[in-house]
């Protein structure tokens, strides 16, 4: 390879060879954005910058590479590999320069950009474009999401990323906007439908990683949904469901009693004899459907006995339990080993 083909790592990136990886970062990123292909529509000579600064920060982000190029230069990946970087010895016979018709060509190939990438690069070997985790918003509000942590896909889709976002309750049920900000500064609204539900995945065309070799493509964007936790309501299949204590009187009599819904509060008749562990169903005011509708709602009664009670409530609690002819335990006499 002639000497002419040898490119400058640091020179590309505009830092000093004692640049820490911070400065190296800030320097990659404020390059690629500037001769991101979005921001030079058309601009060849964009492009080929684009793909140095991609290069070059391939290299000098990773300790060990940066190491052996400093240490060896355009050779360094031949020393990794145990053959000698100057030629004096039999290991580097027989490698043939004249192939590479340039120095683009050879370091593809000694980087494996078209075979592998790493858990911190895209998914041909470039690094990507990751996504800034913002403060949450509230429905309606223009606020950034609570967006974070992305990874790439495997496979034909290697350039497509996932992100997780955490919702509310309230956000979910009744969808809302999101204002997602990107680490490389763009800023994009996306509408959050009603009815996802923890672990569903909203995809965004055109927003996942790019590609240095072919500016037009570009993947796509996957959100993975997170719902934090609710105090009262919680999911079981489509449906939601609640605990509801009553007091021992009301599984007794019977009684009607006001429990909260996603649409505020309802009267449920309870029937009288009631146990604990047993479910009421409120029909269609459960979860918001995709298919449209509403599930249902399940009140999961627990009976309740009083920590403390009055001298009255004792009397009565006594005589009672004095003239019951109910014996829950009646069953247990035919236990037996």
């Amino acid at each position: 390879m002639a000497a002419t083909d040898f490119r400058d790592y640091y020179a590309i990136l505009g830092v000093s060879k004692t640049a820490t990886a911070e400065e190296i970062k800030q320097a990659y990123r404020r390059l690629a954005r500037k001769y991101h292909p979005d921001m030079n529509p058309g601009n060849r000579q964009a492009e080929a910058q684009f793909k140095e600064v991609n290069e070059a920060y391939e290299v000098l982000s990773d300790t060990d590479k940066r190491q052996k190029y400093d240490q060896f230069g355009q050779y360094w990946k031949q020393a990794e590999q145990g053959r000698s970087p100057y030629g004096t010895g039999g290991d580097f016979d027989g490698f043939e320069f004249g192939r590479y018709g340039s120095f683009e060509e050879f370091i593809n190939e000694l980087l494996g950009r078209f075979n592998s990438g790493s858990p911190n690069t895209g998914g041909r070997g470039t690094p990507g474009y990751g996504y800034r985790t913002s403060t949450g918003g509230t429905p309606g509000s223009d606020g950034f999401s609570n967006f974070s942590g992305f990874e790439n896909q495997t496979g034909s889709g290697a350039l497509d990323s996932e992100a997780r976002i955490s919702l509310t309750f309230a956000e979910a049920f009744q969808g809302i906007q999101k204002r997602l900000s990107l680490s490389d500064g763009e800023t994009l609204d996306v509408r959050i439908p009603a009815g996802v539900k923890p672990g569903s995945r909203i995809r965004i065309r055109g927003k996942g990683q790019f590609s240095p070799y072919y500016t037009s493509q570009r993947g796509d964007l996957y959100l993975k949904v997170e719902i934090q936790p609710h105090p009262f309501f919680q999911f079981e299949g489509d449906n939601l469901v609640c605990e509801v204590p009553i007091a021992p009187d009301e599984a007794v009599l019977g009684a009607q009693i006001e429990v909260p819904t996603p649409d505020g509060f309802v009267t449920v008749n309870v029937p009288p004899g009631i146990r604990s562990g047993q479910s009421l169903r409120l029909r269609g005011k459960g979860w918001q459907l995709s298919k449209g509708g509403r599930s249902d709602q399940l009140i999961r009664i627990a009976i309740a006995a009083p920590k403390e009670i009055t001298a009255i409530e004792r009397e009565y609690y006594e005589k009672i339990r004095a003239s019951r002819s109910f014996n829950p335990r009646s069953h247990l006499q035919q236990v037996h080993l």
